[in-house]
């Protein structure tokens, strides 16, 4: 087995998630990149590699039972095990016509939202949990959204996208819950408003401001939090 630390980043061939796989890849960390585009993820994987980074792809669509199954084989046979797992994939939605206006909510949209920000963080995690137990302090980072806050309700109304990361946020705590007495620790991560496609490139903050707080929890110490909602600045209200 490979002594090296290996963790996954789903969404890693760009923005936020490329962000992320360098800042682990800088760390020390053999960085698996996780990407269903074979282009974009062959470009990311030769730009990391140009910055001294250890890493491999692999060919990753979440919303699909055997894509995921044959990513997990892949890590596998590369990495014997997984330190980290960061769940970062996701989608917006389309939103024209009032396809996320509560009142029109096209069920379509909300349907393939929740296909990947929630049921795709599922699929991959538990695909991923045979790997993870073979670590000696394995970590899981959720990658969502103030947006999913009930508390803060942030953002434009968008009824499939925001309700997606309340969901995914959630789940993330009944992981956390699963855990308590293993050493899996399980956190949710918002980057922030980031200067991305995702965002039409609105956003303040940089893909690495934004990939900071996923790094943090990547790295957390055993005694460290569990199934908390973070950014930067701290925990964010449910």
């Amino acid at each position: 087995m490979n002594n090296t630390k290996t963790a996954l980043v789903t969404g890693a061939n760009k923005g936020i998630g490329f962000a992320i796989a360098q800042g682990l890849g800088t760390l020390g960390f053999t960085v698996a990149v996780g990407a269903r585009d074979d282009t974009r993820r062959k470009e990311a994987v030769e730009r990391l590699r140009a910055a001294g980074i250890e890493t491999f792809g692999v060919a990753l669509d979440v919303t699909s039972d055997d894509s995921v199954a044959a990513a997990a084989a892949s890590i596998e046979k590369e990495a014997g095990r997984l330190d980290v797992l960061v769940n970062n994939a996701g989608i917006s939605g389309r939103f024209e016509n009032g396809a996320q206006d509560p009142t029109t909510l096209d069920l379509d949209v909300l349907r393939t939202v929740l296909e990947t920000n929630v049921f795709g963080v599922v699929r991959v995690t538990n695909a991923m949990l045979s790997l993870l137990s073979r670590a000696a302090s394995p970590r899981i980072v959720n990658m969502s959204s103030n947006m999913g806050s009930l508390t803060l309700q942030t953002g434009p109304v968008m009824a499939a996208y925001a309700p997606s990361k309340s969901m995914l946020n959630s789940v993330t705590a009944q992981y956390a819950r699963r855990f308590a007495d293993t050493n899996i620790i399980v956190n949710v991560a918002c980057p922030g408003y980031v200067a991305t496609d995702f965002t039409g490139f609105a956003g303040e903050r940089t893909p690495e401001q934004g990939a900071a707080i996923a790094l943090h929890l990547a790295t957390l110490p055993d005694d460290g939090p569990r199934g908390g909602f973070f950014d930067d600045q701290g925990a964010i209200a449910w």
